[in-house]
């Protein structure tokens, strides 16, 4: 089975629309109102679909954010069923600083096809396309990890890049990389896009190299599921958390994932900037519309491609205001 090809301009829509709602708060230090921004216009805009939709990532359940939460049903509720992988807004810091890779993303799979992860911490390791199938494991360490991916590609260690997400928790993988002499470019926030910087036709990174979001990591293994690329994850969790992960079938806690445990069948993905960053473009506001770049993708279609809409100022405020926002 495969999702049929007209949900990937519907989905795309839905990021668009949410991108946009997150604009108006660009530079404004608001957080929370640039969240609420993006998830609104997200909710209602899935809404519309003719789906049986379930959210099995969302976001916000360890803050006070407004959120799509998980198990939230979503769509017209007739029509195919699908999981759901949203982050309405990837970089809520970012948006409201003003500053760049802030983006509207979700992931759409067939029933079953994504893993509901809880929202906890998740050790990373991503790396591209082209590359011996497992290659990388956690349990081998950085030196053993860098050793096989500088022989795999062909490269001195030191010409390796390896994305790192800066904290203090990372402060003996920083060590380890240094010592080996890996140039280590650093994200502040946002590990979707800093995880992502591994695929591409001129990756900006070899690796990327954190602990994160789990939620993240699954949107995250969608992705390098359409394009290549691969992905292998172990959850970090405290009693609380193990508790949480056992309402979502999670006992192993020590299992270590991979993008087929991850993913599985068709997926679609798609990514909005609403500030520019390296996925996609940010919302440019042109007078009387609105100018968006999309990052999309759909596995089963072989699509990989970068997107371009307009949307009319006063038809958007119609829409809105008929339906009641």
């Amino acid at each position: 089975m495969s999702i049929d090809k007209k949900f990937l301009n519907l989905f795309t829509k839905v990021t668009e629309k949410a991108a946009i709602g997150a604009s108006k708060f660009i530079g404004k230090k608001d957080k929370i109102a640039a969240d609420k921004g993006a998830v609104d216009p997200m909710r209602r805009e899935l809404n519309k679909i003719n789906m049986e939709g379930t959210v099995v990532i969302g976001e916000g359940e360890m803050d006070e954010a407004p959120m799509l939460y998980i198990g939230e049903k979503l769509g017209t509720l007739n029509g195919p069923k699908f999981d759901i992988a949203v982050d309405p807004l990837e970089g809520t810091k970012f948006t409201a600083n003003g500053e760049a890779n802030a983006f509207s993303v979700l992931a759409i799979s067939e029933k079953g096809g994504l893993l509901s992860a809880p929202d906890t911490y998740m050790e990373k390791i991503v790396i591209g396309s082209n590359l011996p199938k497992n290659l990388m494991d956690i349990d081998y360490g950085v030196k053993k990890n860098i050793e096989l991916l500088a022989k795999a590609k062909n490269k001195k260690i030191s010409e390796l890049n390896a994305c790192v997400l800066k904290r203090p928790r990372h402060d003996h993988l920083v060590n380890d990389l240094n010592e080996m002499n890996v140039k280590i470019n650093y994200i502040t926030d946002g590990d979707i896009a800093g995880a992502l910087s591994v695929i591409g036709d001129k990756p900006i990174n070899d690796i990327y190299y954190s602990t994160g979001g789990a939620p993240e990591g699954v949107v995250v293994a969608a992705a390098l599921s359409c394009y290549g690329g691969q992905i292998q994850g172990r959850l970090v969790l405290d009693e609380e958390e193990k508790s949480r992960a056992k309402k979502l079938g999670i006992n192993d806690f020590e299992k270590k994932y991979n993008i087929d445990d991850m993913v599985k069948g068709d997926v679609i993905f798609c990514a909005t900037g609403v500030t520019t960053g390296d996925l996609a473009k940010g919302v440019k506001d042109l007078g009387n519309e609105f100018e968006v770049n999309s990052f999309v993708l759909h596995k089963s279609q072989n699509i990989i491609k970068s997107v371009t809409n307009i949307y009319n100022k006063w038809v958007l405020f119609q829409l809105v205001v008929k339906i009641g926002f």
